[in-house]
């Protein structure tokens, strides 16, 4: 069981830190406008040697942006809860801390997934169709990569719950 909660909370920390730095970043998408390189990101685009706010309220930045805000925190708040399902912390013992932190994880894969794809399916019905010189950038796959993660990080917490639940259910009263 130990296994299984240590790996949900090491791909569930990665995953984490990795959502944090693919929403904070600025290389969602690299373009080639004028003959520069351009790229940009959820809150800002920017050009040789100098970046800007985006100043529109375009809704698939901003669904994307709380999409992956609601998964940071998902995540976090999982994290917390798994650590103290790893100690066997005693508060709260009306509800598995392990099933929680898994379900929580899986709500964060859900949010992170979804941003992924609205971004993904804005950003290629618009750009793909004006547009020949672009790509998808570093942070754009770091998103996907922590969707991954996440996925499997609430994986390893319900297999753990499974463990831990198996044993207290085979046992008849």
């Amino acid at each position: 069981m130990y296994s299984f909660l240590g790996g949900g909370l090491f791909c569930a920390g990665v995953g984490n830190i990795l959502l944090i730095v693919s929403t904070a970043t600025d290389y969602w998408m690299q373009y080639r406008h004028s003959n520069n390189y351009m790229h940009q990101g959820l809150w800002r685009y920017c050009t040789p040697g100098k970046c800007f706010t985006h100043t529109d309220s375009i809704a698939y930045w901003d669904a994307t942006r709380a999409f992956m805000i609601l998964s940071l925190l998902a995540c976090f708040i999982g994290i917390i809860i798994g650590i103290m399902a790893f100690i066997h912390y005693s508060s709260f013992d009306r509800f598995d801390k392990t099933f929680a932190a898994g379900i929580l994880f899986f709500i964060s894969c859900f949010f992170v997934f979804l941003a992924m794809a609205v971004y993904t399916g804005v950003t290629i019905n618009y750009y793909g169709k004006r547009y020949g010189n672009w790509r998808f950038s570093w942070s754009y796959i770091i998103g996907w990569v922590s969707v991954v993660l996440t996925f499997f990080s609430g994986m390893f917490y319900m297999c753990a719950y499974r463990m831990h639940e198996c044993p207290r259910s085979s046992n008849p009263h």
